[in-house]
């Protein structure tokens, strides 16, 4: 017998090196505390996108963990 699961959330289109918005203020991997509306860079993709590592500029080389509902893609200028 075989078993397939279906997944109830939608993968995520977000995947390494997209730049993304904090929507939530959070604390990194160091202690220091990341405002909402941060922009950073996705580093690692967990899974399918259950969750992501991002790297923002401010404080130099801060890491933090999130979930797809606490980022946003950054809008990219017009050209």
């Amino acid at each position: 017998m075989v078993y397939r699961f279906k997944q109830d959330a939608p993968q995520s289109s977000l995947r390494d090196l997209d730049d993304v918005v904090l929507l939530v203020d959070t604390v990194s991997d160091d202690g220091d505390l990341i405002p909402s509306g941060r922009k950073g860079t996705i580093v690692s993709v967990h899974g399918a996108g259950e969750s992501y590592v991002v790297e923002f500029a401010e404080p130099p080389g801060a890491l933090v963990s999130v979930f797809p509902h606490e980022i946003r893609r950054a809008e990219r200028p017009a050209l």
